[in-house]
């Protein structure tokens, strides 16, 4: 019986502790040619723009955008 309660104590912390993962970090980005744009970089690693997932790395995203001189994200 002893052993039940510990794996069940067990089991309950390992699925809550996985729950703070799902962060979610915007930045703002400005351009010339477009409106203001927010980039968020999803729990899944993804960039999403607006709250539309891009399907591309956020990483990589970022990087595509600071290649192009008129647009700023901070």
């Amino acid at each position: 019986m002893r052993h039940c309660i510990l794996l069940s104590t067990l089991i309950i912390v390992l699925l809550f502790s996985c729950k703070g993962d799902d962060t979610v970090s915007c930045v703002s980005c400005t351009n010339s040619q477009t409106l203001d744009f927010e980039v968020c970089n999803e729990s899944n690693g993804n960039a999403s723009v607006n709250g539309l997932d891009t399907g591309q790395a956020y990483d990589v995203y970022i990087a595509n955008l600071q290649q192009q001189e008129d647009t700023t994200c901070n």
